[in-house]
């Protein structure tokens, strides 16, 4: 299997996991269609779970690079994955506070 797959081209390896990913996608949200309601405690645990891959994911894609990258600079390898960090908390609470004022002004 995966000789054949290692034998076809970037382009057609880039779609066939975009394919992928997307049916597998849609196949974990189609089982709304099969449930009237869902238990609270079982919504509560998909939530923390989702909320873990979140954090998971933005560890090793974003936080885990910017400390490798920032051991070249001068400063502590931590200080610009931590500004990086806390800018980025600053621009979802202005974007947060934003929002919920415009929604609220509206007629």
């Amino acid at each position: 299997m995966w000789d054949w797959f290692a034998s076809h081209g970037a382009v057609t390896q880039a779609l066939a996991g975009t394919l992928f990913t997307w049916f597998m996608t849609a196949v974990g949200a189609s089982l709304v269609f099969f449930t009237r309601t869902v238990n609270e405690r079982f919504m509560d645990a998909m939530l923390g779970f989702a909320g873990g891959v979140m954090i998971a994911a933005s560890y090793w894609s974003l936080l885990a690079p910017a400390l490798e990258m920032g051991e070249e600079g001068p400063l502590p390898a931590w200080i610009p994955a931590a500004t990086g960090f806390m800018l980025g908390g600053v621009f979802l609470w202005l974007v947060n506070r934003f929002c919920r004022t415009s929604i609220r002004t509206r007629p």
